[in-house]
């Protein structure tokens, strides 16, 4: 954690100084503002979290609820997630006081018995290695606290409006906050009143039955929904031996995907209650919890469930549906005006709980448009930028459609009906890296680069362009601390430039890395000179970093040039944190597959890697960042 470059700071160093509008932030929703995020849930929150750390920027996120939410409806948290938490600050936090899971449990009809369960195979859970974070289950609603209090220490001081509710919005043709909303506090001593607010933006993250989906004239389209599953979070005796296990259940009555949470007696269980008629007209949704319970009593033979208390439960239909864009720009308009009112999570795709992505893409959604967004507003970077946001996560989102719809039509599949006995268990590793959060990839566009703009992923072949930065262990100069590099980022608005150096000493006259440092600092071409604001340390808007391929007791780090010491905070002192050597066994060089001639990484704010460039190419260096930043 880097702090006291201010001078020395006693109390919690994760409350940053309050700056710009969180200097005597109004405690009312005011008539404008420049952001308006409507829906508090994961990515709304992660917007705000994001938005907290440009305190340029006036953001307000209004929330229909009278106060916080007390009981997530979605609690899995994938590994992408976690590494999310990471530069958020609460990743510890989180894995502590969450269930982990670390394998499955596959359950089928006995075939001496069919109308018996039992178990016929263990698959750990991330059996390749994916990621060095653990896939977890937690409560969502402590997620949204974790973000909530990231949001209250940032220098933008965010905090919710509870007790607004949205209305509409119309989007005017003229006007510098040209979005007027309309809205109605329904708690607290303005119970009744309908207003207006005008923004620069609204972000809208308010649900599958979103408004602000509807005010832009978008649609939610795809499949009906034909399967139904009973849900509960439930405190139980019983005498089924994976209890505290993740399993799959497949039995002649029905299936259960059957999840622990944490805490060490509650459990999640999604209960098959069968085909859903044309006809139905939603009265599934009616199915009682002691029809539930029964059912999964059913599906458990010969084993019995004595459900004791009951936290939660609903009924939901799968449906796989997906709107066409996520903004309220159409292909033909494209280019021609900017952007101003964005939909994400539910509000622009909907798809069943079974793959545990819900919570874990609408956060990805979130801190998406919301980095852009600060960019944009903060004079930071082109209004094209916005235009990325749906052409990156429109994509992303048919992705996980397709792969819901197989896994969640296998899930309710009876075992003697598919293709081979061990087809789930196959299919559960086979895909083990999408659900984990890790398959996403962003095509070419202004903010990734390509080859024809001169990224050379053959220079770092295990940092694929458009993906996310898997962090990689090396040795922190000033200190000999092993860290992963990864981890070491702050969501606090910035690109990261990691240069991986060629083998020359840092020192040496004929260092490549020494070359890139003399431009980055004195070129006027250099990124570092040409958009720094006056009166901004040299890091403001990009941290540099370098790797160097000798191990820590082969240089000083006064033998490390100026680039990669920056002076920070009014004191003007050297940070030295961002230096690493190679770690003796275990090489970032050659576990990531990085040429010994060197590479530069440039990494997004959103943590994904946006171009890798030779070490001598300032060029490319200049060339990406000319299009991304004003």
């Amino acid at each position: 954690m880097h702090f006291h470059q201010h001078g020395y700071v006693s109390e919690d160093p994760r409350t940053q100084r309050a700056r710009g509008h969180g200097l005597d932030r109004p405690t009312e929703l005011p008539e404008e503002t420049d952001v308006l995020i409507v829906g508090s849930g994961p990515a709304g929150m992660i917007a705000a979290a994001q938005l907290a750390q440009y305190p340029e920027v006036d953001v307000r996120i209004i929330e229909q609820r009278p106060g916080r939410l007390e009981i997530g409806q979605a609690d899995g948290i994938q590994a992408r997630s976690v590494e999310t938490f990471q530069a958020f600050g609460f990743a510890d936090e989180v894995i502590a006081e969450a269930y982990h899971i670390t394998e499955m449990c596959f359950w089928k009809p006995d075939p001496d018995n069919p109308e018996h369960i039992i178990r016929t195979s263990r698959t750990p859970d991330d059996p390749t290695g994916v990621s060095e974070f653990p896939h977890l289950i937690v409560n969502q609603a402590r997620v949204l606290d974790y973000f909530a209090e990231f949001a209250r220490r940032s220098p933008g001081r965010i905090t919710p409006d509870y007790g607004v509710q949205f209305l509409g919005l119309e989007v005017q043709e003229e006007g510098e906050r040209p979005v007027v909303v309309r809205v109605k506090h329904t708690a607290g001593p303005r119970a009744g009143e309908e207003r207006t607010v005008c923004a620069k933006y609204v972000i809208g993250c308010d649900g599958a039955r979103s408004g602000v989906r509807r005010a832009i004239g978008r649609k939610l389209e795809g499949d009906a929904a034909n399967h139904a599953w009973g849900v509960m979070d439930v405190l139980a005796n019983t005498d089924f031996p994976d209890l505290r296990t993740k399993c799959a259940i497949s039995s002649r009555h029905g299936s259960i995907l059957h999840i622990p949470r944490e805490g060490g007696h509650l459990v999640r269980m999604y209960v098959d209650l069968g085909e859903v008629p044309a006809d139905d007209e939603h009265r599934v949704r009616q199915t009682s919890i002691e029809e539930i319970i029964d059912r999964a009593n059913r599906i458990l033979t010969p084993y019995t469930l004595d459900v004791r208390s009951v936290a939660w439960h609903s009924v939901y239909e799968v449906g796989h549906r997906l709107t066409d864009h996520f903004d309220d720009v159409d292909d033909a308009e494209r280019g021609t005006r900017c952007p101003r009112v964005f939909i994400t999570g539910d509000a622009c795709h909907t798809h069943s709980a079974k793959a545990g992505q819900g919570m874990n893409v609408s956060l990805q959604d979130g801190f998406n448009i919301a980095w852009k967004l600060g960019q944009v507003v903060s004079g930071r970077s082109p209004q094209a930028l916005l235009d990325t946001y749906s052409a990156e996560r429109q994509e992303i989102a048919k992705n996980l459609i397709d792969f819901d719809r197989e896994w969640s039509t296998l899930m309710a599949t009876p075992a003697d009906q598919l293709p081979d006995p061990s087809y789930l268990e196959d299919f559960y590793v086979k895909t083990a890296e999408f659900p984990a959060g890790f398959m996403t990839q962003y095509r070419p566009s202004l903010v990734t680069a390509s080859v024809a703009s001169g990224s050379r992923q053959e220079l770092a072949e295990g940092f694929p362009v458009g993906k996310r930065f898997k962090s990689v262990r090396a040795n922190r100069r000033c200190d000999a601390f092993p860290v992963h590099i990864g981890h070491e980022t702050v969501a606090d608005g910035r690109w990261r430039l990691y240069v991986f150096a060629d083998a020359a000493h840092p020192a040496a006259e004929d260092s490549g890395a020494r070359a890139l440092s003399d431009w980055l600092v004195g070129s006027p071409d250099s990124p570092f000179v040409r958009h720094r604001r006056e009166g901004e340390d040299f890091s403001a808007q990009i941290e540099p970093v370098v790797v160097y391929q000798q191990e820590h007791t082969d240089f000083e780090i006064t033998d490390v040039p100026a680039a990669f010491r920056p002076r920070v905070g009014a004191l003007g002192l050297e940070y030295w944190d961002r230096v690493y050597a190679s770690l003796p066994g275990e090489d970032a060089f050659s576990e990531r597959g990085i040429s010994r001639d060197g590479a530069v990484v440039v990494v997004r704010p959103d943590q994904y890697v946006a171009g890798v460039f030779a070490l001598d190419d300032v060029a490319g260096l200049a060339g990406y960042f000319d299009g991304v930043l004003v």
